[in-house]
């Protein structure tokens, strides 16, 4: 079936959700004709065994154990997929029952379908709730009779056709609901491109008879990169064998991909239903290649127990020993996931996957996002990430962002990450309408040369500076070490600072004699008008008035009255402690970030003593991994790396434009006036 066969079929398709006009909101319309879509396909393709299929069936006794009784009649079936149905009902049939019946012989149709499949049609697209609606608007038998004219036997429409079929049905009713389409759906120049960055350079791996590869998405929605990374693969070699599999949480967008795998002849059971961060339904599974579109910045509060209690437990043997980010955000829970599921082979795994900017480089040094960077960039498994364009999704306008990841990187990528910016005009379009916040697409010639760019490792230096560069994976480290300076208190009895110190806690506890008895003695025991301006030299004074006094305030009280009658001092001799060491004034204290490939010492004498020349580095702040002074952190800020400047527009200019609006503004209130 060629091209245009496709689309003249899903164009057929399309026009009979054109029936469902007025009754279903467009939004629903996928709701109809997607479980109507499956349930021709599998009655085309059961046609042939259905009467073998009833009379084993007959033949079974009802005490038989249900695994067994699915197993032998998954056998009559005869088919590449696991599905059988039990009815005595088929499209053909149905057709010369009488227009009245139809809902009540259509639902037994459905309802004795092997249990994988009801799950699919009663529990995630409640298609008998859809076909009471369609009875109860009368529409239900016209639907039907579309339906049937349709020839979807696998002689007529092959597994790849029914994919691509599949694919412009969800995109379409996808674009026509684009008020939540991003949420289940990414647009598929997008998945292209992903797809073709994961597979330019292994062509000739997948190339050749007896070739096998998994696909896994643990964010599958309606199952788009699946379909579109097999079709793509068989595109490279129609001999190869991919086996897909991934996990969805949204019953509808999980409906509607086991769907597609059944009636593309894949198993099924390789879809699971479910959270993957807290459910992994392919655990101790690998992949050859994973692909995902995770949610952006969406929490994972309702889960925190069950993955904090995950990353305690197992810590670097589980999926989430590298770090948690925070909970308004668990994109990077998904990427941890899926390097959890690389191949520990000579093939090793690729990863392709889309997120927002916040996994660059939100969270400081020691948080749970650079911990995360640090582990992927120190195990050298990020190959590179492509800015993409704004307003590709239906959802949101935001700047996205394609990681590509490995565990078996070529030589000359080893130690290096490349970044590309494909997000100027160079690499985009205007669509002529815009669907939601889609407003541009990549057209196929700009997926070319952002694949190209990638797999030639096409670097500033050849020319290619303003959108692609290599860097060292330890460009993007840092120390973070702690800068103190000394602590320079002067000291004086005010009434500001009594009433300072009366406000404080500690005094407040004291009892009220032992409070007047510390005021007196500060006021009349100490002199007035007097500024210490060495800290031991004001203890020295204070002690003997307070004991004079009769007053035995402990530690707390008379930390209250240094921290009162204090106040910093440039001139003021530095505050020491017991052994004569210099304190930190935490109110001075500074953080700098020195490159992972510096030694701090060289970088503090260079960018801080010439500055602060009594500052010094807290050596006490090291990194919990490698115990080096400094906590380590990693971020990819693209902007630094891509940022053009601007200049501003001249001031005659600007002055030129101000004087015109003032001229038009006067004219506009002369005619109110007049």
């Amino acid at each position: 079936m060629s091209d245009t066969d496709i689309k003249s079929l899903s164009a057929f398709v399309w026009s009979i959700a054109e029936t469902l006009r007025g009754d279903f909101k467009q939004s629903e319309y996928g709701k109809v004709i997607l479980p109507f879509v499956v349930l021709r396909r599998l009655d085309c393709i059961l046609e042939e065994t259905k009467e073998a299929v009833l009379d084993m069936a007959a033949s079974l006794p009802d005490d038989m154990d249900d695994e067994a009784r699915d197993a032998i009649l998954f056998g009559a079936a005869g088919q590449n997929i696991r599905v059988y149905n039990r009815s005595r009902f088929t499209f053909a049939s149905l057709k010369g029952q009488d227009a009245k019946d139809i809902h009540r012989n259509l639902l037994d149709y459905v309802t004795k379908f092997s249990p994988n499949v009801q799950d699919i049609f009663l529990e995630k697209f409640l298609f008998t709730d859809q076909l009471k609606r369609l009875n109860d608007a009368g529409l239900l038998f016209a639907v039907f009779e579309q339906f049937g004219q349709i020839d979807l036997h696998p002689k007529a429409v092959s597994n790849l056709e029914m994919g691509y079929l599949f694919e412009e049905l969800i995109r379409r009713f996808s674009e026509i609901s684009n008020e939540t389409a991003g949420e289940h759906y990414t647009p598929r120049e997008v998945i292209r491109l992903i797809v073709s960055l994961l597979l330019i350079n292994d062509r000739d791996a997948l190339t050749g008879t007896g070739v096998i590869r998994q696909v896994y998405d643990p964010a599958a929605g309606t199952g788009g990169m699946l379909s579109i990374a097999e079709m793509e693969m068989k595109a490279l070699n129609e001999r190869i064998r991919v086996e897909l599999f991934g996990q969805e949480l949204n019953p509808e967008s999980f409906a509607i991909c086991k769907s597609d795998m059944l009636v593309t002849g894949h198993n099924p059971e390789n879809i699971a239903f479910g959270n993957t961060l807290t459910q992994d339904a392919h655990n101790g599974r690998s992949f050859h290649y994973m692909l995902s579109n995770p949610p952006y910045g969406v929490d994972w509060k309702k889960y925190k127990d069950a993955i904090v209690a995950e990353a305690e437990d197992l810590g670097m043997s589980g999926r989430f020993g590298a770090g948690l980010p925070r909970v308004s955000d668990g994109q990077l829970l998904f990427l941890q996931h899926m390097i959890s599921k690389m191949r520990d082979d000579e093939q090793g795994s690729r990863i392709g996957i889309v997120m927002n900017g916040s996994p660059l480089f939100t969270g400081g040094a020691g948080s749970g996002e650079s911990e995360i960077r640090r582990w992927m960039l120190e195990n050298d498994w990020v190959e590179a990430i492509i800015a993409l364009p704004t307003d590709l999704f239906y959802n949101t306008g935001i700047q996205t962002y394609v990681w590509l990841l490995t565990n078996r990187k070529s030589p000359e990528r080893q130690g290096r990450v490349q970044l590309i910016d494909a997000s100027s005009e160079r690499f985009w379009e205007s669509m002529r309408k815009s669907l939601g916040s889609k407003r541009r697409e990549i057209p196929p010639e700009a997926c070319d040369e952002i694949t190209r760019i990638y797999s030639e490792m096409l670097n500033g230096g050849s020319g290619w500076g303003e959108y692609s560069k290599i860097f060292d994976t330890t460009d993007f480290g840092y120390r973070e070490i702690r800068v103190e300076r000394p602590l320079k208190l002067a000291f004086e009895v005010t009434e500001e600072g009594l009433q300072t110190l009366q406000d404080a806690k500690p005094f407040q506890k004291l009892d009220e004699a032992e409070q007047l008895a510390i005021l007196n003695a500060l006021r009349e025991e100490l002199p007035k008008g007097q500024r210490w301006m060495d800290r031991s030299e004001f203890e020295r004074d204070l002690s003997p008035a307070l004991i004079g006094a009769g007053v035995k305030g402990g530690t707390p009280a008379k930390k209250a009255i240094l921290s009162a009658l204090s106040e910093r001092d440039e001139d003021a001799v530095v505050c020491t402690d017991r052994k004569g060491n210099a304190e930190p004034d935490t109110d001075l204290r500074d953080h700098e970030l020195v490159p992972l490939n510096e030694d701090w010492r060289d970088y503090v004498q260079r960018e801080v003593l010439p500055f602060v020349p009594d500052a010094w580095v807290d050596e006490t702040y090291t990194d919990a991994q490698d115990g080096g002074v400094g906590r380590v952190g990693y971020e990819i800020n693209f902007n630094r790396y891509f940022y053009k400047y601007v200049p501003p527009r001249p001031l005659e200019e600007i002055d030129a434009e101000l004087k015109a609006l003032e001229a038009e503004i006067a004219g506009l209130l002369q005619e109110v006036v007049e």
